[in-house]
């Protein structure tokens, strides 16, 4: 009886809205560092993203199995309810480096470690003329320009929109951002403030060692005034941060934390993971 009830109430309420998929183009790839690789793509299709002004935007990129020889955009619903588990359309959270709407065109940096992953392979091997789909853009941060000072922390997922928020910074913006990486090179996308100073943390792989930004920032100098923080990447690291930042974050400091990966898991299970003791941040 209760499933029946249930049934006609999903029936008298309206159906959730599609999101809109901009179906893109791949203009060029470009190897930024031994593990990064950047995809700049574009086309009348980026109409459908909703821009914002946030530094963390990010979009929702669509993967379908090429074997299906199916053309975006994609009724997700469908292959949903007609694919097999192995077949299912695949998602997959990737922030966006920069956006024009003028040139219509967005650029993704990827994190590549081998054959690891969907979207990371895909892009690896990406050329001009292949098609990209996404949703977006979401986000809710860029820094705070009343704020006396800025702290930012993230391991490579969290570079693009560090990046970002550096540039969103005036020029006598002081602050000093944490950047983890396994690159043997520091890349730096981004014009400092000459007030912002850079700490570099290498480490040989990601996620193997989520006390590094807690311990560096626990150790480094915390500047007077009122502190505006950007900390985003693996769950654990951010966990251990968000215990390190309880020592030294005072009333009226403001905090956006949040976990953008996790280590050993894919996209999906981290996002299930979510609702869970082991997803809480």
């Amino acid at each position: 009886m209760s499933e029946t009830t249930t049934n006609q109430a999903d029936r008298g309420r309206p159906a959730r809205p599609a999101r809109p998929q901009a179906v893109l183009a791949v203009v060029s790839r470009e190897q930024l560092s031994p593990h990064t690789v950047r995809i700049t793509a574009g086309g009348p299709g980026f109409g459908a993203l909703r821009m914002n002004e946030f530094t963390d935007k990010y979009a929702k990129i669509l993967f379908v199995d090429p074997g299906l020889g199916l053309t975006p955009p994609y009724d997700l619903a469908a292959l949903r309810e007609s694919l097999p588990p192995a077949q299912q359309p695949v998602t997959r959270t990737y922030t966006l480096r920069r956006a024009d709407p003028e040139r219509q065109e967005l650029t993704i940096d990827f994190v590549v470690h081998g054959d690891e992953g969907i979207a990371a392979p895909w892009a690896a091997r990406a050329e001009p003329g292949d098609l990209l789909t996404m949703s977006g853009a979401g986000g809710a941060y860029r820094p705070d320009p009343t704020s006396d000072w800025h702290l930012l922390a993230g391991d490579e997922s969290a570079l693009p929109a560090i990046c970002s928020a550096l540039e969103a910074l005036p020029d006598d913006a002081r602050g000093i951002a944490y950047l983890e990486t396994s690159d043997p090179g520091e890349y730096l996308d981004a014009k400092l403030p000459g007030g912002v100073e850079v700490v570099w943390l290498h480490r040989p792989h990601p996620g193997r060692q989520p006390q590094l930004l807690a311990d560096a920032v626990l150790a480094g100098p915390w500047l007077p005034g009122r502190a505006d923080v950007f900390a985003h990447g693996e769950r654990e690291s951010m966990k251990a941060l968000r215990a390190a930042l309880k020592t030294r974050l005072g009333d009226g400091d403001q905090l956006s934390l949040s976990g953008y990966w996790a280590a050993g898991r894919t996209e999906d299970v981290f996002q299930s993971e979510k609702r869970q003791p082991i997803g809480q941040i």
